[in-house]
């Protein structure tokens, strides 16, 4: 299958957006290890979110949509969970297998995770190492899943455990064992990630020496409640590179999240020269939330790195496309992380937009892109099977002289599945 995207002549309109990817998994999560019926509005559709709750399933957990559309997650308590019949399947989800690892590690019971072969080939040591320091017994198959869980019938130890690398994902499976430890689990980052596990659970958060000190204390327990899950940042973010770079564009997206742990692009594009607005900045739940409108800019190249990086992460690859198209030089640097994405992350974009004729340097830990202004030209890419290259090969679509075709553009659909009909939506030819 392919996809294919001409050059646009303005981009108009109010963007649909899916729900928050990131919010959605912890709300499913959380509302299953509580007691009682949680409700959660705006849960979406969509292929990775759909994986936590086929996990959850497995494990006993009924999850359904009630006749309103609002998905109920009838909670089983800490240790209510039911052993799986069978190895518990989390696709193409990196969130759902990592942050579960640390919920079933203080189980009972043994378990076994696994994936899709894209999920397969990602790195697991990372947690494995620090729930074995709290007494878990984790195996794994040469460092990836699946990953063998074992009985943790005499509870798991607290520590204080100091992230080895700006990851959420490790830091929350940290702080979802913690649950499940005789005494206070502390957790220290050095580098800021994404939040929302410490604010969805209510913890204590302190900072020391810039260093973030975040507790699960003894006996934490998780209470039925109401989740409402806000526009996913990362799916605004293929729009507003869009609106950006097309010319006589205008582009609203409303009910957008925009927790500071995520939302390092607007920092970027503004030091870019984006002509970015948000407005109506409001508070839902413990998420900040508010609508923004993008309208077409001249970009400018910018240094990107440092502790940038983490809240930024998974939209670099549509900012690659953005700094292809800027006039100057555009450095991307400390993303090293991108490698051991869906893809590697940095050879995907470097590879695409050198086929589209942008002059895209390949490093180490990221990119170094000499921006040529929007001249670049439509060709074929790959999708390489990964959701956000897919979606940042669309944006560059609408800017590159002629069509680009897109090959195995389905993918979008982990995160994003009407992506494909919302650019053309919204665009004009």
């Amino acid at each position: 299958m392919v996809q294919t995207v001409h050059q646009a002549d303005s981009l108009r309109g109010t963007v649909s957006l899916p729900p928050d990817k990131s919010i959605s998994h912890r709300s499913a999560l959380l509302s299953a290890l509580g007691r009682g019926t949680s409700r959660i509005f705006n849960y979406p559709n969509s292929a990775d979110p759909q994986s936590t709750l086929d996990c959850l399933r497995s494990l006993g957990v009924a999850a359904e949509r009630n006749s309103e559309g609002v998905m109920e997650v009838t909670g089983r308590g800490l240790r209510g969970l039911s052993p799986p019949t069978e190895p518990v399947n989390c696709g193409n989800s990196g969130t759902t297998m990592r942050l579960l690892s640390g919920i079933l590690a203080g189980q009972r019971f043994g378990s076994v995770l696994t994936g899709d072969d894209s999920l397969r080939q990602r790195p697991m040591e990372r947690i494995a190492d620090p729930l074995s320091v709290m007494g878990a017994r984790v195996s794994l198959r040469d460092g990836h899943a699946p990953i063998r869980i074992r009985s943790a019938r005499d509870g798991l130890d607290p520590i204080e455990y100091r992230l080895p690398v700006a990851s959420a994902q490790v830091k929350s499976c940290v702080l979802l064992a913690g649950l499940y430890a005789e005494g206070d689990t502390v957790v220290l980052e050095p580098t800021p990630s994404r939040d929302h596990t410490e604010r969805m659970l209510d913890l204590d958060v302190e900072e020391v020496g810039g260093v973030r000190r975040l507790v699960v204390e003894d006996g934490h327990t998780i209470p039925a409640t109401t989740w409402t899950v806000p526009g996913d940042f990362s799916g605004a973010a293929f729009f507003l590179v869009a609106g950006c770079l097309v010319p006589d564009s205008e582009l609203h997206l409303e009910d957008v999240g925009l927790n500071p742990s995520r939302t390092a692009l607007l920092e970027v594009l503004d030091g870019m020269g984006a002509d970015i607005t948000v407005e109506n900045e409001r508070v839902q739940g413990r998420e900040p939330v508010g609508d923004i409108t993008v309208r077409s800019a001249s970009l400018s190249g910018v240094d990107v790195g440092g502790r940038l990086i983490p809240n930024l992460i998974d939209e670099i690859p549509v900012l690659a496309v953005a700094a292809a198209c800027a006039k100057g030089t555009t450095e991307i640097r400390d993303a090293q992380e991108l490698r051991v994405k869906e893809t590697d992350r940095l050879h995907a974009m470097s590879e695409n937009l050198n086929a589209l004729g942008a002059d895209v340097q390949e490093r180490e830990d990221g990119l170094l892109i000499e921006g040529n202004g929007p001249n670049l030209l439509g060709t074929t890419v790959r999708s390489f099977d990964d959701h956000r290259i897919a979606m940042a090969m669309g944006v560059a679509g609408l800017v590159a002289h002629g069509s680009t075709t897109i090959k195995d553009p389905e993918c979008a659909k982990v995160s994003f599945p009407g992506f494909w009909d919302e650019l053309a939506r919204v665009a004009s030819f």
